[in-house]
C-alpha cells in the first residue's frame, strides 16, 4: 500500500522561524521550495520514490508558488526537463533512482540545476552495485552527499542550487533510505516564489547556438569545464564551508567520511566508547558533504600533523581514498591513509562491518569500551603505539579474544598499530527502536568546527 502524505503537506507552508518535524523526504521537499525551484520532474524509484508522492500530494502548495511538477516516464525524460535551466535563469530539479548517465554538464547551465538521486547501494539494495560517484566524475557533475541531519541537508539543498549557478554546472544530491525516512526537526524559512514560473512566464524565448552539445560548440564547452567551472566549484565549496569538520582529542589520527555515512560512523564510535549519545566524537572527523570535487587545501589541512587517517567510503572502487592519497602526495605530506584494506565492503554501513573496520583502525590508539569479554589492560603498548614506535605482535596482551587478521597485520606495519583483537561486540551497530541516540534521529547534532 502506498504511503499518503496528504496530511503532512501542510508543513510545507511553514515560514521564517517556525519548526518543521517529520520525515526526511518531506524536509527535502521543503528545501526545494525554500530554494525557489521553478519546476520539478522525476521518475519513481527507491529510496526517493516517496518524494514524487509528496510532490503529487502537495499540488495545492506548488500551485500557490507557480512551481511546475511532472512525473516522468523514465530518467531520460526527467533529465530532458533540465534543459530549461541550461537555457534560462530558472532553478529546476530532477529526481530518479541511483545512477544514470547524462550530458547535462557539457553546455553548462544558466539557472541552478539539481539532480536528486536515491543512492540505493549496499547489501540491501534493489539494484546492482553501482555508485553515482563514477557517473559524477565521468560527466563532470558535482556530487553532494549530505550529512543525514535535517537542518543541514535542507541548508545544503539551497547551497546546491547556488553552487550550480556559481559554476554553471548541474549538481547531484544523493540520499539513502535512512536519510529519506529518518525523523527529525529543523527551523524553516518562507518558501521562495521562483522568478520564472507558471505565474511569471518568460516574455520571449532565447536561443544560443553555442549551448547545443555538438561540435564546434563542444570545443569551447570542454575548455570552460576545466578553466572556469571546476575552479569556481572549488572556490564556492571552500568559501561556504559545505563540508563539516568535527574536532576530537585524539589529534594524531582522524577519519574522513562521506556525509551520508556520518551517522553510522558515529554509531560505531559510540559502540567503541569513542563518541557520546549526542554525537561528540573523540576522533577528529571530516564529513564530506561534497564528495566530488574535493577541496585540496581542506584535505591537506585536516591530514597535516596526523599519523594515520581512516577513509570510510562506500563500496568499490575506492575513489575517495585514491583522490586523497594523490592530494597528500602532491602536498608532500607523509600521513598514512588506510581505507579499503580495513573496510573492504560494508554496504550501507549499518551492521558490525562498520564497527569492525573502525575498531581495527583505532584499536592501537584507544581501548575498546564495550565488549563481551574483558580486555587485558594495554597501557604499555598503547603508549608505545602513540609514540610512533613499532609494536611487535608479542607485545599485545593475549587472551581468549585475541585473533589478529591478515589485513590488520598489514595495517600494523603501515601505521605502527598493533594487531587487532577480534572482540565480539556487545550489540550490532544498527540502532534499535527502543533506544535510538538523538544524533541517529536527526533531532540533534554536534556543531561542526568553524
Amino acid at each position: 500500500m502506498e504511503r499518503s502524505f496528504a496530511k503532512e503537506v501542510a508543513l510545507l507552508r511553514r515560514g521564517d522561524g517556525e519548526i518543521f518535524e517529520g520525515e526526511g523526504i518531506l524536509a527535502i521537499t521543503k528545501g526545494l521550495l525554500q530554494a525557489g525551484v521553478s519546476y520539478i520532474g522525476g521518475y519513481q524509484g527507491a529510496p526517493v520514490s516517496h518524494l514524487m508522492d509528496v510532490l503529487s500530494d502537495a499540488a495545492p502548495v506548488l500551485d500557490e508558488l507557480g512551481v511546475y511538477f511532472e512525473p516522468s516516464a523514465n530518467e531520460a525524460a526527467a533529465a530532458a526537463m533540465l534543459a530549461a535551466s541550461i537555457n534560462y535563469e530558472m532553478r529546476g530539479a530532477a529526481v530518479w533512482k541511483s545512477v544514470v548517465g547524462t550530458n547535462l554538464a557539457s553546455a553548462g547551465v544558466k539557472g541552478g540545476a539539481v539532480i536528486i538521486v536515491g543512492e540505493d547501494y549496499g547489501e540491501g539494495a534493489s539494484i546492482i552495485q553501482e555508485r553515482t560517484h563514477a557517473f559524477a566524475m565521468k560527466s563532470s557533475l558535482w556530487l553532494m552527499d549530505p550529512r543525514p541531519e535535517h537542518q543541514r541537508f535542507v541548508e545544503l539543498i539551497e547551497k546546491a542550487f547556488e553552487l550550480s549557478e556559481a559554476s554553471s554546472t548541474p549538481v547531484i544530491m544523493e540520499f539513502r533510505i535512512r536519510a529519506c525516512h529518518v525523523h527529525g526537526r529543523f527551523q524553516t524559512k518562507t518558501n521562495k516564489r521562483p522568478a520564472i514560473s507558471r505565474k511569471a512566464p518568460l516574455s520571449e524565448p532565447d536561443f544560443d547556438y553555442n549551448r547545443i552539445c555538438l561540435p564546434p560548440a563542444t570545443y569551447l564547452q570542454e575548455k570552460q569545464k576545466i578553466e572556469r567551472r571546476f575552479p569556481a566549484a572549488i572556490d564556492f565549496i571552500r568559501a561556504h564551508r559545505l563540508n563539516d569538520q568535527f574536532p576530537g582529542r585524539l589529534n594524531d589520527i582522524g577519519i574522513i567520511t562521506q556525509g551520508g555515512l556520518h551517522n553510522s560512523l558515529l554509531r560505531a564510535l559510540s559502540e567503541l566508547g569513542l563518541a557520546d549519545v549526542f554525537g561528540a566524537s573523540e576522533v577528529p572527523i571530516l564529513a564530506l558533504n561534497v564528495t566530488y570535487p574535493l577541496v585540496p587545501d581542506e584535505i591537506t589541512a585536516f591530514c597535516a600533523g596526523k599519523r594515520c587517517v581512516f577513509v570510510v567510503e562506500e563500496g568499490n572502487p575506492d575513489y575517495l581514498e585514491q583522490a586523497i592519497n594523490a592530494l597528500l602526495r602532491k602536498a608532500d605530506l607523509n600521513t598514512t591513509i588506510v581505507g579499503k584494506s580495513v573496510l573492504p565492503m560494508a554496504g550501507e554501513y549499518t551492521g558490525e562491518v562498520m564497527l569492525e573496520g573502525v575498531g581495527r583502525f583505532i584499536e592501537g590508539a584507544v581501548p575498546r569500551a564495550r565488549a563481551r569479554q574483558r580486555l587485558v589492560p594495554r597501557r604499555s603498548w598503547v603508549s608505545r603505539c602513540r609514540s610512533g614506535r613499532p609494536v611487535s605482535a608479542s607485545a599485545v596482551p593475549s587472551g581468549p579474544s585475541s585473533a589478529p587478521s591478515a589485513s590488520s597485520s598489514a595495517i600494523s606495519a603501515r601505521c605502527t598499530l598493533p594487531p587487532i583483537l577480534a572482540v565480539t561486540l556487545s550489540r550490532p551497530c544498527r540502532p534499535s527502536t527502543s533506544a535510538i541516540p538523538c544524533w541517529a534521529t536527526g533531532s540533534a547534532s554536534p556543531a561542526p568546527r568553524a
